[in-house]
């Protein structure tokens, strides 16, 4: 499944977003700012910001208030894929079509890019004055997205994902593995976008965290399926590569024909967690499907 006109339309927009907050190559610390180009600009699905801008504008927000915090999460993203690369984490050599960072610019230079890009993520939130909201409600925007990088979040997803490299995990363990790691900054976007739009209703909040909560599974049960049935060069970087690190995955943990069913038990609790929201949901719903459904 590819993205539909008006998802693709606002992909471009993020991108276009990124290239003018990003450090331009030219400035000193030149390699350093290359390198953070390179990581951020190299392609991708841009489904977080996406989300941003779905979450955003299904209660009407207009979308350069949702920029700021679109920007953010993908630098966020950026960032933790290539500390991911690293030989120290997953050691890979590809990533989205090219050399990952490291190989193009070298471990140091790729740990400082990491490091530099999670800093402008929280600069652009903090100070974008496109996003027109009270310090409060910005401040909760800035937690919403620290909570998501940190030991409850994607770093403590890392931590038990190289712990369980060569063991055994049960589903729960798994489950659990995916919320921090690939779940929580994208359960994270879909907040950020209803909190630069000023939704407050309790009841909304949460039924859009369990719409986060389930695409974000699913999204990791599809990459998890795409490993094994797709090619590198269809995903833009190493197939079977979770196989060969004997990583555990939800087709090794539960099989194949349960990954696919619980994937799309996933998808159908998404799609019932839209029914509180009112307002136009509909990329929304697209953003859930194109999880379950991408080829790459």
């Amino acid at each position: 499944m590819q993205l539909g006109p008006d998802l693709e339309a606002l992909r471009e927009r993020a991108d276009a977003a990124l290239a003018r907050v990003l450090p331009d190559g030219d400035q000193p610390p030149l390699e350093l700012h290359r390198a953070m180009r390179y990581a951020v600009l190299g392609g991708g699905k841009r489904l977080r910001p996406l989300l941003v801008y779905a979450s955003g504008s299904a209660f009407g927000t207009p979308l350069e208030t949702l920029d700021a915090a679109a920007v953010a999460v993908e630098m966020i993203h950026a960032y933790s894929l290539v500390h991911d690369d690293l030989p120290a984490m997953d050691d890979d050599a590809l990533r989205r079509g090219r050399p990952t960072c490291h190989i193009a610019f070298g471990e140091a230079m790729a740990i400082l890019a990491g490091d530099a890009l999670q800093a402008l993520a929280f600069e652009r939130l903090a100070h974008d004055d496109a996003l027109p909201v009270q310090p409060a409600r910005r401040l909760e925007m800035l937690c919403t997205l620290a909570l998501a990088c940190g030991s409850q979040g994607m770093a403590g997803g890392q931590a038990f994902d190289l712990a369980a490299v060569g063991g055994s995990l049960d589903a729960t363990e798994l489950e659990r593995m995916h919320v921090y790691k690939t779940g929580a900054l994208i359960r994270a976007s879909v907040r950020l976008g209803a909190i630069a739009a000023g939704c407050t209703d309790p009841l909304r909040l949460e039924a859009l965290d369990r719409y986060g909560h389930a695409i974000g599974l699913a999204f990791q049960i599809r990459d998890d399926l795409l490993d094994i049935e797709a090619a590198t060069d269809q995903l833009g970087k190493t197939a079977g590569k979770d196989a060969a690190a004997r990583k555990p995955t939800y087709p090794t943990v539960i099989g194949l024909d349960a990954s696919r069913r619980e994937l799309a038990r996933l998808i159908d609790l998404a799609l019932e967690a839209l029914a509180p929201l009112g307002g136009d949901t509909a990329r929304l719903r697209e953003l859930a499907l194109f999880a379950a459904g991408r080829s790459y």
